[in-house]
């Protein structure tokens, strides 16, 4: 994207990657910087500068921090954009010294338009496979594809991005919760139930603190139930939820082949696609996102978008107890003020149609 950028920029741009043995630190980051500066000042409209795999670099921010304010005070036509594949390592550079220097520009998973317009995907092989555009040409070859995404996408997130990052005393446990929530998408679950099934001794701050690591990853999220407070939210049940499918298909043992036949597995594969593209979209800061649960009635998804709020209910085909259909919404809607019911699926907006489209369009005025 940011090559596809740069090529039509009037102006002259110097990119520079972290990924280059000899990136050493702070001083590979100066000697950068003032190349691009010398080429700021040969242009009338300044230059850009473009660092990649900015968080290979040990306190990265804090050199950023001190070349950006030079400029600022010396007023030098100088634009910077840093990238970096790892989330977790960006967000805590920024959030440690950063402040009020920067613009955040999310690149979430690629939605069903992006991978429709790119291989030409139908809908059945983004719900199986997801939107990892590096797998797209392993999608015929159900065993390579679900190596490729296990140890190329999976396992760097989680041994560079999240172990990296901070300390985790039991990475095992973080490992098993990740292949839980992949497992249990769509679900409900306890922290209790969780260390259960997990058979681990350890305590619900723990691995309330592990999800949100895998959140900040982009790998799972817990979506916490909506009670209209944010007080009581923050302590509610998590519903787990995958951030792109092909997590579930490279995990759960069932070959993407034959996902299509298993009519319960199918139908939570398309309710955490529906999911997914929901919780992609609030991870962009597009909405907030909830579940709704009072006793047996249940709003699969619930959307805030300021003060408008969107209860979602998904029709995926899965077989529901016979009291279940529509009471949720109702039961929701009379609690709280809702700004629209929507159902996907079924006699509702098709999934296609649903996710083709920004979440805006659904949740919007």
């Amino acid at each position: 994207m940011v090559q596809q950028v740069t090529d039509s920029l009037p102006y002259p741009v110097r990119y520079a990657s972290a990924d280059d043995p000899q990136s050493l630190g702070s001083s590979w980051i100066a000697q950068q910087w003032d190349a691009a500066r010398i080429e700021a000042r040969s242009h009338a409209d300044g230059s850009l500068l473009v660092i990649d795999e900015i968080q290979k670099i040990p306190d990265w921010s804090e050199s950023v921090k001190r070349l950006w304010d030079e400029d600022s005070r010396a007023k030098r036509p100088l634009r910077v954009a840093v990238l970096g594949s790892a989330p977790l390592l960006i967000q805590s550079g920024l959030t440690e010294s950063l402040a009020g220097r920067f613009e955040v520009i999310r690149l979430p998973h690629w939605s069903f338009t992006e991978m429709r317009e790119a291989f030409g995907w139908p809908l059945d092989q983004f719900i199986v496979h997801g939107g990892y555009p590096g797998a797209a040409a392993l999608v015929h070859d159900d065993a390579r594809w679900m190596s490729y995404v296990r140890e190329s996408l999976i396992e760097p997130s989680i041994s560079k991005d999240v172990l990296m990052l901070t300390r985790v005393d039991k990475p095992a446990l973080l490992r098993r919760l990740f292949e839980l929530a992949c497992h249990s998408s769509g679900q409900v679950l306890s922290y209790t139930k969780m260390l259960g099934q997990l058979q681990d001794a350890g305590n619900t701050t723990t691995l309330a603190h592990y999800l949100d690591l895998l959140s900040a990853a982009g790998l799972v999220r817990g979506l916490q139930k909506f009670a209209g407070n944010n007080i009581r939210v923050r302590g509610s049940i998590p519903k787990l939820q995958v951030l792109n499918t092909a997590l579930m298909s490279a995990t759960t043992g069932l070959a993407p082949g034959e996902a299509r036949t298993d009519p319960e597995h199918w139908g939570h594969l398309v309710e955490s696609a529906v999911g997914a593209h929901l919780a992609n979209a609030a991870a962009s800061g597009v909405c907030e996102l909830y579940y709704w649960r009072e006793g047996d009635a249940e709003v699969d998804f619930v959307v805030r978008q300021g003060r408008r709020v969107t209860a979602i209910e998904v029709k995926s085909g899965r077989a529901y107890p016979t009291h279940r259909p529509h009471t949720g919404t109702t039961l929701f809607s009379q609690r709280h003020k809702v700004h629209r019911q929507l159902l996907v699926g079924g006699d509702g907006i098709s999934v296609e149609e649903f996710l083709s489209h920004p979440v805006d369009r659904w949740v919007g005025g």
